[in-house]
């Protein structure tokens, strides 16, 4: 496996100095999806009769509402009564020839989700495309911004194009490129990282993702990004945030911090450097992850005269925090994480071998994880969620991103975890909503096209049989367990319908197909279910 000095693919730590972060890995390109055999449409017409709309943009929800949608962009929605009132049916939009209606009253709608944070994945994991993208849809994800490419930016871009022509069974890709991603060498000079920045964008990358850098290359890179109209995320990493936290690098023009790296030592003002063990080494994940449990009760507290200049200066610079609480769950919780109603049935093997505890895969670090770690992730978290809740309070953006693939997370399945996590932090479901959907397709700058259930927006929409508003339970593929009237346990909920681009997908189909490329690739290894140390 071929990695340049630096980082290894995805999040995998560095090993060596920051003047060397260069690249991931160019020759780990998985099979394409194949052609698209499932969806039905666009239609000249559809309409979806009598349902209750979630728009998107933080309004409470309304129905019975006709969703008229033509090709693939929404052009009428047309409230048709009151709940549980009668409808006039000439007072409903008329169906017209070729056209295709579905009688869905008592259903919710919701714009398509937005993942900010969405590796499609690679070799190293042995993840097919076919099977994360179906995952995606098949939970309601219309949208994905790759933040890495880690399959090559060729490779992503073709997948992006196919994709926007409906060719491939899969949402809407952004792809953001690994800073330095192809270079063979370390950048030296600051027009060096300009020409790169210039090669990726004329490749197709619409956005750069970095880890840290010198900080003199790192800040002529995101003002070619910009010049460029690009956008920028960055994974904050331990071995540069001495000399590059969010505030260097939201001053810089940043638009999006993934995780939360980098914010807490923005916070710190009785210290200028993480309090790390004599023994620490970044590149044991052992230790990274242990210490970084241990780093948001270093910075400065809720309130204080340093938390209030932070926040104040984020949200003066238009900053958007896209947080990733689900990857870290394990670490606060691990039993619960490998355990998840999702795995013996969604989970491929070989995305489980990558999970096992080892010294070699990135997110597989818990070799010896104590009650004492997870303790201090689960304060972690409040001070963190506390921050996040903050922002989102006076004004600042939060987006919805997974980065499943890691730690246990499986793809949609870690999506929909995002928002119960949000929705943990303090957000109001509503708010929940808006930070999945138009939150996201703002910072991609495709709020005009996507992100909200309005006229003249693409049709790409979630239909719900349940109220994800009263439960996000069911929004997971597997459902939400309920007793009935006739006290039986059973499951309801999972996204009915993905409708991307006015093609409609069976989203139960879809799941369906990934349980079958689960069992099959059971069957080959001779399993009956996931292995457990």
């Amino acid at each position: 496996m071929r990695v340049h000095t630096g980082f290894l693919l995805g999040l995998l730590a560095f090993v060596a100095s920051v003047d060397s972060a260069l690249a991931a890995e160019e020759s780990s390109a998985i099979t394409a999806a194949p052609p698209r055999a499932e969806g039905e449409g666009p239609y000249p017409q559809l309409i979806l009769r009598g349902v209750t709309v979630l728009s998107g943009t933080g309004s409470p929800a309304v129905g019975p509402m006709d969703v008229v949608i033509e090709n693939n962009r929404i052009v009428q929605i047309k409230g048709v009564g009151a709940p549980g009132g009668s409808i006039d049916p000439d007072g409903r939009p008329k169906l017209i020839d070729g056209g295709r209606e579905l009688d869905l009253n008592g259903h919710f709608v919701m714009p398509g989700l937005v993942d900010m944070h969405g590796h499609i994945g690679g070799k190293q994991q042995g993840m097919p495309a076919e099977y994360v993208y179906k995952l995606w849809l098949g939970h309601g994800i219309t949208t994905v911004r790759d933040p890495g490419c880690g399959n090559g930016i060729d490779w992503c871009v073709n997948e992006m194009r196919r994709s926007e022509r409906n060719e491939i069974t899969a949402p809407r890709i952004f792809p953001y490129v690994f800073f330095g991603q192809g270079q063979p060498r370390p950048f030296i000079t600051p027009a060096q990282a300009k020409a790169w920045v210039r090669a990726m964008h004329a490749k197709g990358a619409v956005g750069v993702k970095c880890f840290g850098y010198r900080p003199d290359i790192l800040q002529a890179a995101f003002e070619e990004i910009a010049e460029l109209g690009m956008g920028s995320a960055c994974h904050h990493a331990q071995l540069d945030v001495s000399r590059v936290n969010v505030l260097t690098t939201a001053r810089w023009g940043l638009q999006t911090m993934e995780h939360w790296y980098g914010l807490p030592e923005a916070l710190f003002d009785d210290r200028t450097v993480q309090d790390y063990p004599a023994a620490y080494n970044y590149a044991n994940e052992a230790d990274r992850f242990a210490q970084a449990g241990r780093l948001w009760a270093q910075a400065a507290e809720q309130g204080s005269e340093r938390y209030e200049a932070v926040i104040s200066e984020l949200l003066d610079l238009d900053f958007t925090l896209d947080p990733t609480f689900g990857i870290y769950l394990a670490s606060r919780d691990l039993m619960r994480a490998r355990r998840a109603d999702w795995h013996d049935e969604y989970t491929l093997p070989a995305l489980w071998d990558f999970f096992t505890p080892n010294r070699d895969n990135h997110g597989s670090f818990f070799f010896d994880w104590s009650t004492e770690d997870e303790v201090a992730w689960r304060d972690n978290y409040r001070r963190w969620m506390a921050f996040v809740n903050d922002y989102k309070n006076r004004g600042g953006r939060v987006t919805v991103g997974s980065d499943s693939g890691f730690i246990y997370q499986i793809y949609g399945f870690g999506t929909i975890q995002e928002l119960e996590l949000l929705r943990e932090a303090g957000f109001h479901p509503l708010e929940v909503m808006r930070a999945a959907t138009l939150n996201g397709a703002e910072v991609l700058g495709a709020d005009d096209r996507i992100g909200s259930l309005e006229p003249g927006k693409l049709a790409d929409i979630v239909v719900l049989a349940e109220n994800p508003l009263a439960n996000l339970k069911v929004l997971y593929g597997t459902g939400h367990i309920r007793l009935d009237d006739n006290n039986q346990l059973g499951r309801v909920g999972g996204v009915r319908y993905t409708i991307k681009d006015g093609i409609v997908y069976d989203a139960k189909a879809l799941l369906a197909d990934v349980r079958a490329m689960v069992a099959e690739a059971k069957a080959e290894r001779g399993l009956e279910r996931l292995s457990q140390p």
